[in-house]
């Protein structure tokens, strides 16, 4: 009998604070923020109120939705923080300031039951990075799941798979990040997801 998909209390977003030149992205951070209030899941992201990041909690918000933005002092400047979000939405948001970046992405893990990463740049893709690798390492087993708007996170995809193919990751870890090009896709493959039980340390 097939395991019963797994449901998520909180997740953590990864995505841009700029909100890219494809009007696509930021369709996809509102949808995100949508679909995740619908569900309610509570949205727990990096604090931020331009780019994407700002869709991704207004829109969560104006559905009714919780927010949780962790960021550290002084990373924004003023008006750029999640605070101003607060004015005329339905939802709830808090905003929990870290004391810098490393206690930030701490706080994220605490938070999260599963992560989705929406299009970014390099502070998104070293977020990503870090959960992937805690997570081939065995710190933890919550999904992670790329929405590929548009094919945007194509060629990584592409590296880790010849990474696979010349022995630097197991395709289980591989197997581990999940994709989808629509976020409704994304949240049941990511609650149909099992977790290898495959170390990176065997058979080495």
């Amino acid at each position: 009998m097939p395991d019963a998909p797994r449901s998520f209390a909180r997740i953590c977003v990864f995505c841009g604070s700029s909100g890219g030149t494809d009007p696509a992205y930021r369709a996809a951070a509102v949808a995100t923020g949508r679909a995740l209030a619908e569900r309610g899941i509570v949205t727990v992201y990096g604090g931020g109120s331009a780019g994407l990041m700002g869709a991704l909690a207004a829109a969560a918000l104006a559905a009714g939705g919780r927010v949780i933005g962790v960021l550290p002092v002084g990373l924004f400047p003023d008006g750029v923080t999640a605070t101003p979000l607060r004015d005329d939405h339905t939802g709830t948001l808090e905003v929990i300031e870290t004391a810098d970046m490393h206690t930030r992405k701490a706080r994220f893990h605490a938070l999260a039951d599963a992560y989705v990463v929406l299009p970014g740049g390099l502070g998104t893709l070293e977020e990503a990075a870090e959960v992937a690798t805690w997570a081939q390492i065995g710190l933890h087993d919550s999904p992670i799941g790329f929405l590929d708007v548009n094919g945007y996170f194509g060629s990584l995809l592409a590296w880790l798979d010849r990474a696979v193919d010349d022995g630097f990751l197991r395709e289980s870890n591989r197997d581990a990040l999940v994709r989808a090009a629509d976020i409704d896709t994304l949240l049941s493959r990511l609650g149909s997801h099992r977790a290898s039980d495959d170390s990176k340390w065997i058979d080495q």
